[in-house]
């Protein structure tokens, strides 16, 4: 712990789908101390989410009066505890007076982040977790913008004045694992590096005006398939494809204007920020756990700390 820094105000969780990550909060917003695990909600035996909770945070057995704030899919049908969703636009005050509190058999009061959700003309949309990092995003000066969140079910986030306005999701990832490793599609593929042209090729035909993505897909077989592409690169080549194609999407959606700020941590927003710049768009990367940050805005608008 950085024993210059403030004296701990709040636990924050952020508990997904595959990764649960927990953080020691300072008064004045800082993270002092950090903890993860693999255990993400889809990993937690026998649905003991208590039990793995109590185990996580152990190390801060000495802050166990401090207030506790978890988000993600720890909210979800599949989570600890289902919470509702809260409808866009919404800020940190309206995240804060929709939080659910629930105890822990041994005393431990938790306030859960409630999802969002919104309404499109062809279905509701939801989230849980990334409005968290969206309200993080203000303490560092990103409080406006379009916001783009690649993962398995990527997230483009249209925020103003610190308000969520509008978002929309795009299953490129889980897409993306499901031909790879299910599909026809798969079969010439060789592992190996990142093939950077075979991604770059990939992007370009996905943003092109006159692609068809269900008819393009097809490509990645029959280009290794003709001798056109190594089987190296076409992985990367779905990749990118998939990537563009969103992008694409986005930009039709106008949810691309302005430079868009990517949020994340792993080689995936690096692959985004290649998409950006050939699509003509300017990118700017948010600071890692500003997911923390959130935590501390929320509370602070419950009125949790000072």
């Amino acid at each position: 712990m950085n024993s210059a820094a403030s004296e701990p105000a709040l636990i924050g969780i952020d508990w997904g789908t595959s990764s649960l990550r927990a953080f020691l909060i300072g008064a004045n917003g800082e993270v002092l101390d950090r903890v993860s695990s693999a255990e993400g909600i889809m990993q937690v035996k026998d649905r003991n989410f208590e039990a793995v909770f109590d185990k996580l945070i152990s190390c801060w057995g000495h802050h166990s009066k401090l207030p506790v704030l978890a988000s993600g899919m720890i909210t979800s049908r599949n989570g600890w505890i289902e919470t509702p969703y809260a409808r866009v636009p919404l800020d940190a005050r309206d995240l804060a007076q929709a939080l659910v509190c629930h105890r822990t058999s041994g005393g431990t009061e938790l306030r859960f982040v409630t999802g969002v959700t919104t309404e499109h003309a062809s279905g509701p949309d939801v989230m849980r977790g990334e409005e968290t990092q969206i309200v993080g995003a203000q303490a560092v000066g990103l409080s406006d913008g379009t916001f783009v969140m690649p993962g398995t079910h990527s997230k483009w986030i249209r925020v103003a004045g610190g308000r969520i306005e509008d978002y929309a999701t795009y299953m490129s990832g889980e897409i993306f694992a499901a031909l790879k490793g299910h599909t026809i599609l798969g079969t010439l593929m060789e592992e190996g590096p990142h093939h950077a042209a075979g991604f770059a090729k990939g992007v370009a035909a996905g943003l092109d005006a006159g692609s068809s993505l269900l008819h393009d897909l097809f490509h990645v077989r029959t280009l290794p398939l003709m001798g056109r592409m190594e089987g190296g690169a076409v992985a990367d080549y779905l990749s990118g494809l998939l990537i563009g194609a969103e992008v694409k999407a986005a930009l039709a959606r106008g949810d691309a204007n302005g430079p868009v700020t990517i949020i994340g941590r792993s080689d995936l927003a690096d692959r985004y920020e290649t998409a950006l710049t050939t699509a003509g768009l300017q990118s700017r990367r948010a600071p890692d756990e500003i997911v923390a940050k959130g935590h501390f805005l929320i509370a602070q608008a419950a009125g949790l700390i000072s």
